[in-house]
């Protein structure tokens, strides 16, 4: 049951501030919006507010805001002057563009702040204290031990283990003078890192510098001011959509299999499981599928938002639009593309948490 009303609430969540986007922007544009949808389908509940009527249909993955005129040139056909002036279509391209484009980069910008926010809060970070050192690798054979506590690597301070590993990652390989505090006492140890062959978060076989050193597992809370949290949030948010974008790419070149694609009983697992294990993982998990459906709706795809970006940036460049019979067939192969990759997300949950294969 959490896992279903965490899910509803992140859906819920996102597809509002994705449509809040689109209707800010139309407003301010001069468009005039005939209705604002939580969900597709037919409507559960709805109000008429001026010339909008706000609803929630029954359908709750997606959402619509319906504006004057938005149908094109056969939809400008049947409007009055006046609502020509106020319709969609009847706008200048630039502003098209910055009403569809609002949608999706306010997912961006939601994500941005929900991490402020996270750094703000406090977040967890695993301590040097070393907990494992594996016997006959570089850390043991220097002389480092269990529950020594790493202060410095090459000069360098640390004090959380993901700065000591991105440390030991950027050194390639080379000697590693590290400072460790044993007891009372500071010791340094001369390290040679060897290599490892492993996989990464996509599957593909990569080589990295280690120690062979395991974390004794000790974690504090960081909480940052208003100026550290801004520049971290920002970071974290540039990273996660960086790691989007690769993964879509790297998902094209078959290099991560396409059932690792997952739909919305893996989004309702995964939000019960965040929710579950505090507001901050909440919070985070909400912020990267944010960046995620933003990331997806500006991708050049015809019925996705990318899709119309690319027709008004035509019309932009060449001075006049794309013809209704190419938008008809481009809008024909995004529903296509669209459908498989939902019957896609669907077959991969049903395969992985139903049948039990997964």
């Amino acid at each position: 049951m959490l896992s279903v009303v965490s899910a509803i609430v992140v859906l819920g969540i996102l597809i509002f501030v994705h449509e809040l986007g689109h209707f800010i922007f139309a407003k301010l544009a001069g468009v005039g919006v005939e209705k604002f949808s939580l969900g597709f389908g037919p409507k559960v509940v709805g109000k008429k507010i001026g010339e909008t009527e706000y609803l929630i249909s029954a359908f709750p993955l997606g959402g619509y805001v319906k504006m004057v005129g938005e149908g094109g040139e056969e939809g400008e056909a049947e409007l009055s002057e006046e609502e020509k002036a106020r319709s969609f279509a009847g706008k200048p391209p630039l502003k098209r563009i910055a009403i569809v484009a609002a949608g999706p980069c306010f997912n961006l910008v939601f994500a941005w702040l929900v991490f402020i926010v996270i750094f703000m809060i406090g977040v967890p970070a695993t301590t040097t204290r070393i907990g494992e050192v594996v016997k006959d690798k570089p850390a043991a054979r220097a002389g480092i031990a269990t529950n020594d506590q790493i202060l410095s690597i090459n000069g360098k301070k640390v004090s959380r283990w993901d700065d000591m590993a991105a440390v030991i990652a950027e050194s390639k390989g080379a000697p590693l003078e590290i400072e460790v505090k044993r007891g009372e006492q500071v010791k340094t140890f001369r390290v040679v890192p060897e290599s490892r062959t492993g996989k990464n978060i996509f599957g593909e076989t990569v080589t990295s510098p280690v120690i062979g050193i395991v974390a004794a597992g000790d974690t504090v809370i960081d909480r940052f001011g208003p100026v550290d949290a801004l520049l971290k949030g920002s970071g974290q948010t540039w990273n996660f959509i960086e790691l989007t974008v690769v993964s879509l790419v790297k998902i094209v070149e078959r290099a991560v299999p396409l059932n690792t694609i997952g739909g919305p009983i893996m989004i309702a697992k995964m939000a019960g499981q965040q929710a579950e294990a505090g507001v901050v993982s909440f919070l985070a998990f909400m912020a990267l599928l944010s960046i995620n459906l933003g990331v997806l709706n500006l991708l050049p795809i015809p019925i996705l938002d990318g899709g119309h970006l690319v027709f008004n940036f035509w019309e932009l460049v060449f001075r006049r639009p794309v013809s209704m019979r190419a938008r008809e067939i481009a809008q024909q192969v995004g529903l296509a593309l669209l459908l498989g990759l939902m019957v896609l997300a669907f077959y991969n949950d049903i395969v992985r948490y139903i049948v039990g294969q997964g």
